[in-house]
């Protein structure tokens, strides 16, 4: 009655045709079977991800001779198939219009190959057909108009294709919308125009994806209506203004409407949503601050925001989010220190950030078609699955100085910190430490300070640190050679000083790339012998006395020197109010002095040019050993 294989060897093959056959990844080259039995009862086709060459068996004679197309006999050769699948094997040319015509036919797959032409209309009209999947391959036209008709439809997966035209609106008083539509992708096509009022008159829709198109214009306050959505998807196209405030349905996990022109701030619709799990807003315009309510987000475990206006200070409020794994905030104007209490997080891996909560068996979809023993039969043997949704959850991440598409069950166990680009100060938490289980931290490109923790030892399954183009001073923590799944690392463009650590496990395979900038460090890598460096003692005692004993404060040594400054000057002042005989002589020597006297004038400037000199080399010392930029500034001014 049914066959599950995953290699056709057999001469009983063709005898054993029944109701259903699952090929999956065979090869069908010369193989030559007995003839068929029965095929014409075949309800289910499974021929998916094969590389399909030369001829079939004998017994599909009747049904095609070759394997470059999708033939136009399969529909009377299984007159009765309620379930076809045919993805990822490399078919081309068009659609066999035959295929509207199989009235049992429910679920349709030609995903993933190279089928070209335009889709048969009646096809998405069909009645029958409850999934329609033609993803990826090289189809065209305009389907809009169609699916307007596609009443009985719940599933309809158009992305990855040629699809053109403009998403009109029409009147919803006068047009009837198919209410059956569950999920509709047309991801990366060409479509273009508004984004449709209409679609929020389609009442059950749960996932809806129309990214990497050239929609524009504002999301419409119809999308407010969909209060079954569960997955939006609006990335990459040209949409501006704010997100409506009203947008908040009641089971929303996953958002995405990166790579626009959206203004405004962090919308309140998303106040107190529970059921979020991934926000990814990066590349807009957004403005104002993190909101303290961010911490109403219970479930959120990708929080993705970068390439905005953002500023402000980090919320503490996000430490409350124990689901967070992912947060990328670079490339914004945060300022002020890191919170500690980021370091509490657990960053768990959680199943619940992919959106396929996959599988259906076999069993489940074909009990009424397939009798068999459940307690034998099947067990063990490799059950065919059906996923629940072909709507796939990506996310961009930047990770080892590249950005990277997660999905699937990497998006699972991805985890890590963005916080770059921004305007952070303070030093580093040593609380960082503690999030054992990040594969990525991001700290590069603020102004940063003190030393590297040596906590940071500890984050053993990290793969990528980057402290870049900081103002870190001291040593780098000898500590770090124990991070044995270390593939990328920079400490580049600090103050470090002292000695790299050894060269051994992974710390063996950074290039002096990795290091420079930071003129006081040495060691075979750098071509610079650690015994001629001129003190790195000395510097790494006040680099440490600077970040971890908290002794000596750069900021009060810049208020000293300044105040020292005027006192001296103030000083003199006095000194030459209070004694007269000093007060003459001074005046006398500046009367006697004059412009025809260049030897002296000379000697003078030389002497002014010298004092000068000294203390510009002073404060440039100040900035290089302690990291202080306004300190350098400051001092600049004074001497000015």
């Amino acid at each position: 009655k049914y066959i599950l294989t995953d290699l056709v060897s057999t001469p009983a093959f063709c005898k054993a045709l029944g109701y259903s056959l699952f090929l999956k990844f065979c090869l069908y080259v010369g193989v030559d079977l007995l003839v068929h039995y029965r095929i014409k009862n075949l309800e289910v086709l499974y021929v998916n991800g094969n590389a399909l060459e030369g001829t079939l068996p004998h017994c599909f004679s009747n049904l095609m001779t070759s394997l470059r197309q999708i033939p136009i006999s399969i529909c009377p050769t299984f007159p009765h198939l309620s379930l076809l699948f045919l993805s990822k094997n490399a078919f081309e040319g068009d659609i066999p219009p035959c295929l509207s015509g199989m009235k049992d036919i429910s679920i349709l797959d030609l995903s993933n190959n190279q089928l070209s032409g335009r889709v048969p209309e009646e096809l998405i009209t069909k009645s029958s057909l409850t999934v329609l999947r033609l993803s990826n391959n090289n189809l065209s036209g305009n389907v809009i108009p169609m699916i307007f008709h596609a009443n009985g439809l719940w599933d309809l997966y158009l992305d990855g294709n040629n699809f053109y035209g403009e998403m009109k609106n029409v009147d919803v008083s006068t047009f009837e919308f198919p209410t059956s539509l569950r999920e509709i992708d047309l991801r990366n096509n060409k479509l273009y125009g508004d984004l449709p009022r209409w679609i929020g008159n389609v009442p059950f829709l749960e996932k809806l994806a129309l990214s990497e198109n050239g929609f524009e214009g504002s999301i419409p306050m119809e999308f407010c209506n969909l209060n079954y959505l569960e997955f939006l998807d609006l990335s990459e196209n040209n949409l501006f203004g704010s997100i409506p405030t009203c947008f908040n349905p009641p089971d929303i996990k996953h958002v995405h409407l990166q790579g626009n022109r959206l203004s405004g701030p962090l919308p309140i619709a998303f106040y107190n949503s529970s059921s979020l799990v991934t926000l990814d807003l990066g590349g807009n315009n957004l403005t104002g601050s993190i909101p303290k309510w961010i911490g109403t987000l219970s479930s959120l475990s990708v929080l993705l925001l970068k390439a905005n206006n953002l500023h402000g200070r980090i919320p503490v409020q996000l430490c409350k989010l124990y689901s967070l794994s992912m947060i990328d905030l670079s490339h914004n104007m945060f300022y002020g220190f890191i919170p500690s209490c980021l370091g509490n997080l657990t960053l768990k891996t959680k199943d619940q950030k992919t959106l396929t909560s996959y599988f259906i068996e076999a069993s489940d979809v074909l009990e009424d078609k397939l009798p068999y023993d459940k307690e034998t039969r099947w067990r063990g043997d490799g059950l065919q699955e059906y996923p629940d949704t072909y709507m796939e959850e990506w996310v961009q991440f930047t990770t080892k100085s590249r950005s990277y598409s997660y999905g699937g069950l990497i998006l699972e166990d991805m985890t890590g910190i963005d916080l770059s680009c921004n305007k952070l100060t303070g030093q580093i938490p040593p609380e960082l430490g503690n999030l054992s289980q990040i594969h990525s931290l991001n700290l590069s490109y603020n102004n940063l300070t003190g030393v590297i923790p040596s906590s940071f030892s500890n984050l053993k399954q990290i793969e990528s640190l980057d402290l870049s183009y900081n103002s870190l001073s001291g040593e780098i923590p000898n500590q770090l050679v124990e991070l044995n799944s270390l593939e990328v690392f920079s400490v580049a463009h600090n103050n470090l000083s002292g000695s790299i650590p050894e060269p051994k496990a992974q710390f063996g395979t950074f290039i002096e790339s990795s290091y420079e900038g930071n003129p006081f460090l040495c060691g075979a890598i750098l071509h610079k012998s650690c015994s001629r460096i001129n003190s790195p003692s000395t510097i790494s005692t006040i680099s440490d006395d600077i970040g971890e004993d908290g002794l000596f404060d750069a900021y009060d040594f810049c208020v000293s020197f300044f105040i020292s400054y005027v006192v001296v000057l103030l000083t003199i002042f006095a000194v030459l109010y209070v004694n007269p005989y000093w007060r003459r002589s001074w005046f006398e020597m500046h009367h006697h002095l004059s412009f025809r006297n260049w030897r002296q004038l000379s000697c003078v400037l030389h002497l002014q040019a010298m004092c000068l000199t000294i203390m510009k080399i002073y404060a440039k010392f100040v900035h290089v050993v302690l990291g202080k930029n306004f300190c350098y500034d400051l001092l600049y001014q004074v001497i000015t």
